[in-house]
């Protein structure tokens, strides 16, 4: 049975959803954040009335504008707002700064998805918000009662940082079965899953230290094995492994990931180098509780870090291996692409592992808290880490309380103590209680499916009240449209509109084309596994020149190799800035080697490389920020 929503709800698209606010940002995609009602959202007739094709007209003869207003309120001052489409300048609503609106400024062509970057101050310092209950909700449960939402973005020393980079087991397990051939999206472009994982593959093999030990497994019915163990990341071992990537398929069956697991948790860690398991997978699998359980027992010899390929991979395996195994998950869905993704969680693994995580409560006399969040098993930076709790009680004696929470990185403690107010403003909107209530929602559908059989129905239960009280919809329940001239349910199918939209960008040739490889890949493909490139036709034709043109203008005390990858980085930097998060751990394994260089050639490397540093912290509008980065890049402190 599905339990439908009613009422006069109103919903805020991308709010009742987990923000992105990496690196203090916000990326909207296809998502506005515009309160519309529900009866907008479907369109009905009688019983009749088949579905329209939508026609596709040029984007200036659309027959409707967008209007797009934001408010943005935060605990730390705005910054600054930036888009990828025009605004209208940035208006504060206080002194402070922490309240802001932004508009898409008239004009809006439909060429593009519209996203927002929003800037925040201070924004590595945990901070709190605490909203005001539901007046008319019963005070005691989560609409009624006020709710804290913790957030944390931390910033880990340097000197602790560097201190690890280079260390670690990286071992990569890759679904080989069959739905891996799939295309990744319907776009016109066939690329399959299992391509993508190819190239994903071989950006992390470039991008990983020297001195660290790696090795892969694929899986499917059965499962293989590159090295029969974990090998030291070298140029010969890395070239190895590279030529058994290019022949990997999708043809090895089913998903049993069981099995390989079991393999690579019976072979001994190696000592000072902390294994990182990384699991790519596109389906879902029959024992994911067994699965969860061995990751989960292994826990303390290593980190996990999932990925789910496509709408199949089941979130309760990927987001189990992730929690249990003290990770991250991601999922690649859609357009999304899967390098940027599994970059961004190598970049995690070469963090030191953050342990005894513990965030303890101090309340005034006759107020008591409940948690609405799981513990929290890891901690990265550049990761936002959110912690929910319902404040229940008053109290005449103080109108503050305080969180405290402690962690140890790399035998360093840390403690970030926060004072917050019990006195929330009135009428805010209630956002910050539907978020908590769709993490507490989240948390109990995968309880309910994990003791599935085991229990009386009281799960499901408690996901359907709170999702009716809170109106944030669940696996048991559904919004529907309800007419509001006399409050009865519309009768009829649903069907289709015929809305025209701009056309999309497309190749209008028909016939099957030989898609030639990504001059970026091609690039990549190139690079030693010390980081530097040889001066060779490979590289002229990675480049897009003839060896001449990338060797004459070679200055004569320069050394050839030191030439090549200041060349390679040169490109990078001119032509792929917007697919940094690709290569960055690359280009910086690469700086480190021309640095290393510096007694062995006559040429002033230095000062070439501190350039390509400089052009690297430099921000897309051509400007730079005054920060530890930049500092770094000039060769001072700050």
């Amino acid at each position: 049975m599905t339990h439908v929503l009613t009422g006069r709800h109103q919903t805020v698209f991308g709010l009742v959803s987990n923000l992105d606010f990496r690196e203090a940002k916000i990326k909207i995609c296809n998502v506005f954040l515009i309160t519309v009602s529900l009866t907008c959202l479907m369109l009905f007739t009688g019983s009749e009335g088949p579905s329209v094709q939508v026609t596709s007209v040029p984007a200036s003869l659309v027959p409707y504008s967008l209007s797009f207003s934001a408010r943005v309120s935060s605990p730390r001052p705005v910054s600054k707002v930036e888009s990828n489409c025009p605004l209208d300048p940035l208006q504060y609503l206080n002194t402070e700064q922490t309240q802001a609106t932004v508009k898409l400024a008239a004009g809006h062509k439909f060429d593009r998805d519209v996203e927002l970057l929003i800037y925040y101050k201070d924004a590595h310092q945990p901070s709190a918000v605490v909203e005001a209950g539901q007046t008319s909700a019963k005070p005691g449960t989560l609409m009624g009662d006020p709710v804290v939402m913790l957030s944390l973005y931390p910033e880990f020393p340097q000197a602790v940082m560097s201190s690890v980079a280079s260390c670690g087991e990286f071992v990569f397990l890759l679904d080989r079965s069959g739905s891996m051939d799939c295309p990744t999206n319907n776009s016109k472009r066939q690329e399959t899953r299992i391509g993508s994982a190819r190239d994903t593959l071989l950006l992390l093999l470039k991008s990983l230290p020297m001195g660290c030990y790696f090795n892969i497994y694929s899986f499917g019915s059965s499962y293989e094995h590159i090295f029969p163990k974990s090998v030291e990341y070298s140029q010969k071992t890395m070239e190895e492994a590279l030529k058994k990537v290019e022949e990997m398929k999708a043809n090895l069956g089913g998903t049993e990931i069981l099995n390989p697991l079991k393999h690579i948790y019976s072979q001994p860690c190696i000592e000072s180098q902390p294994r990182q398991l990384f699991v790519f997978t596109d389906g879902e699998v029959g024992n994911t509780k067994e699965v969860i359980n061995l990751v989960k027992s292994n826990s303390g010899s290593h980190r996990c870090f999932s990925f789910g390929i496509g709408e199949g991979a089941s979130s309760a395996l990927i987001n189990g291996l992730a929690k249990e195994g003290g990770g991250h998950a991601q999922f690649i869905t859609g357009t999304d692409r899967m390098q940027p993704k599994v970059m961004q969680s190598l970049r995690f693994a070469l963090q030191p592992a953050v342990v005894d995580i513990s965030v303890t409560w101090d309340l005034p006399k006759g107020v008591s808290v409940t948690v609405l969040s799981p513990p929290i098993t890891a901690l990265f930076q550049g990761q936002r880490s959110l912690i929910y709790a319902q404040l229940t009680g008053q109290s005449s004696e103080a109108a503050e309380g305080c969180v405290t929470v402690k962690y140890s990185l790399a035998g360093h403690p840390s403690q970030n103590q926060l004072h917050f107010s019990l006195k929330p403003a009135e009428d805010t909107g209630l956002t910050v209680h539907r978020l908590a209530a769709r993490t507490l929602i989240r948390s109990l559908e995968m309880e309910e499916r994990e003791r599935r059989g085991e229990q009386d129905g009281g799960v499901k239960k408690k996901v359907v009240e709170l999702s009716v009280q809170s109106g944030v919809s669940s696996a048991f329940t559904a919004f529907i449209a309800v007419n509001k001239g006399d409050g009865e349910a519309i009768q009829g199918p649903l069907v289709r509109r015929n809305v025209p939209t701009p056309p999309e960008s497309m190749d209008e040739s028909t016939e099957p084309q030989q898609t030639p490889r990504d001059p970026f890949l091609q690039l990549v493909s190139v690079q030693k596994a010390s980081g530097c490139w040889v001066l060779d036709p490979a590289l002229a034709a990675a480049l897009g020149k003839t060896s001449k043109e990338v060797e004459s203008p070679k200055p004569a005390s320069v050394n050839q190799e030191v030439w090549a990858t200041i060349l390679a980085l040169i490109w990078l930097h001119g032509f792929k800035m917007d697919a940094r998060e690709e290569w960055e751990l690359l280009a910086m394994k690469a700086v480190s080697w021309l640095r290393a260089q510096n007694g062995h050639s006559a040429a002033p490397v230095e000062e070439l490389t501190n350039g390509l540093l400089l052009n690297s912290v430099q921000k897309a509008s051509g400007c730079w920020v005054l920060d530890p980065a930049l500092a770094s890049a000039l060769g001072k402190s700050i």
